[in-house]
């Protein structure tokens, strides 16, 4: 069997699946996330590590798991994360940015002086707001923390950090480097001109492997702490983005998906890089050889409804019980409309500073209303990307769903009905992510011959088709979430103002 490992932003989940693809068991470790100022989000290595730990000694301890019958381990990790290491791979910082902190935005400023930015954006794929991305992140901490910068050997991602952990060998793959803000699509390596741009050595930046490739067993410590023996192959895994999308069956061209997690996105694959100066997809070198991962998203998701649901029912309330009374109130919630960019916004959305509102709010609405209002506002924050990418790609005309979002058969048919297009669940909804990183390993350690065997894994269980009359509906509601989402892009700045005055 092989164990995989999602090191998400809440926290990592590990699964056990046979070689066929058949989840047998996984579990979830928990670790926080810290605001020690405004645009920052940290967290610490350690906990990623010992999360991975916990994560693997439950998995051999409570299941009927054997460690001699793993066959290989592989990571899924967040992208965008900068861990700088010493020389002897040992993190400089306890606590580093993960992929949403945005402190960066003056370095990427001052880059763009030198280097347009839409010739960035091109080279790279990085569609997310530029603060974001590893390479400024280092700029950011050269003039910030010198020191830590003076003493840095390497810079790691999430995974790859876990990697070294377990095998001792420092190296990313290319899904993952794709997103330090300097590779290039093309010749699928780092940019020399960008890095000159941004005065980085290309000497602090990880050997690229593919990401099948093993980067070595299990060190004895290693297999020590996770309760397995050592030498078990561990491959070099793959950023979140494109394990999810081999999870979610996107190994060949051609092929979308949504996915409903704590951020919410819209996917293809495809044999080249969907790039388009506007709405900025975002590209990912693909775990799947010679694809790119390509998508449009949405931070506000999966995490506003948990923000609502703690905040109005104080965690009470179960999720069912919440879809539920969310089912009570009509389509368009009677006249409420939500903008749920509660984690900040991307390009279109008006940027890392834009902010949820709930417009319309009457008093005759009620608790029902609000959760509808939420619902339907995510599934409006996604309807452009959808239009974007089946625009800019030839994609199938039906959207897989995964995440745990695609349980509720309420949020389907919003979808459906907002999408104006036939949406599926399958047996793999949360587990897409894990599912890829297992493939991976299945490719790696020679079980599968290519990643289209992905495919057996995936069992159709619902299927939700669109209403006319409420693609109708949803239309009219979709006009005037627009022209909210606009004038949010003026107020953002000066409510951003705000915010950081109190803070």
């Amino acid at each position: 069997m092989i164990i995989a490992f999602d090191l998400g932003t809440s926290g990592c989940k590990a699964a056990a699946y046979d070689l066929e693809g058949t989840n047998l068991a996984e579990t979830f470790v928990g670790y926080p996330t810290s605001y020690p100022a405004p645009l920052r989000h940290e967290q610490r290595p350690a906990d990623w590590w010992s999360a991975v730990v916990e994560a693997c000694r439950t998995l051999v301890e409570r299941t009927s798991i054997r460690p001699r019958d793993v066959v290989g381990l592989g990571l899924s990790g967040q992208s965008l994360a900068l861990v700088p290491v010493d020389r002897h791979c040992e993190p400089l910082l306890e606590s580093v940015p993960i992929w949403s902190d945005a402190r960066a935005q003056r370095q990427a400023d001052e880059f763009f002086t030198r280097l347009p930015e839409e010739c960035w954006y091109l080279t790279t794929g990085n569609g997310f707001p530029p603060p974001l991305y590893t390479l400024f992140k280092l700029m950011w901490l050269r003039e910030h923390q010198p020191e830590v910068f003076g003493s840095t050997n390497l810079v790691f991602g999430s995974k790859d950090f876990i990697n070294f952990r377990l095998t001792g060998r420092p190296a990313t793959d290319h899904s993952y480097a794709s997103g330090f803000g300097c590779y290039n699509l093309s010749s699928r390596d780092y940019d020399l001109d960008l890095l000159q741009a941004a005065d980085v050595p290309a000497a602090l930046l990880p050997r690229i492997v593919p990401s099948t490739a093993i980067l070595g067993g299990l060190s004895a410590d290693a297999a020590r702490d996770l309760h397995l023996i050592s030498g078990t192959p561990v491959v070099a895994g793959g950023v979140d983005n494109a394990c999810m999308a081999a999870g979610a069956r996107e190994v060949v061209a051609g092929r979308i998906y949504c996915s409903l997690g704590s951020s919410n996105w819209i996917t293809v694959s495809a044999d080249h890089p969907i790039l388009e100066p506007e709405s900025r997809p975002y590209v990912f070198d693909h775990v799947v050889p010679g694809l790119y991962v390509s998508a449009l998203s949405t931070f506000g998701g999966g995490s506003s409804v948990d923000w609502l649901r703690e905040s109005l029912f104080e965690g009470d309330m179960a999720i069912e019980t919440l879809m539920k009374l969310a089912a009570s109130s009509p389509v368009g919630a009677r006249g409420l409309l939500c903008l749920p960019t509660l984690a900040g916004g991307t390009i279109l959305e008006g940027g890392p500073e834009a902010r949820g509102a709930l417009i319309g709010l009457d008093l005759l609405h009620n608790r029902a209303d609000v959760i509808r209002a939420f619902l339907e506002g995510v599934a409006m924050a996604l309807r452009p990307a959808v239009v974007m990418m089946r625009r800019l790609a030839c994609v199938n005309d039906e959207m897989l769903l995964v995440g745990g979002g695609s349980k509720s058969a309420l949020w389907r048919q919003i979808l459906a009905d907002v999408f104006a297009l036939p949406v599926v669940r399958t047996g793999v909804d949360q587990q897409a992510a894990t599912l890829g990183a297992a493939a991976v390993v299945a490719v790696g350690v020679g079980a599968w011959p290519d990643f289209t065997a992905v495919d057996h894994a995936h069992q159709d269980r619902d299927r939700n088709v669109p209403s006319p009359s409420r693609c109708t509906t949803y239309d009219r509601i979709f006009e005037v979430f627009l022209e909210a989402i606009g004038q949010q892009r003026h107020l953002a700045p000066r409510l951003a103002k705000l915010r950081n005055a109190e803070a």
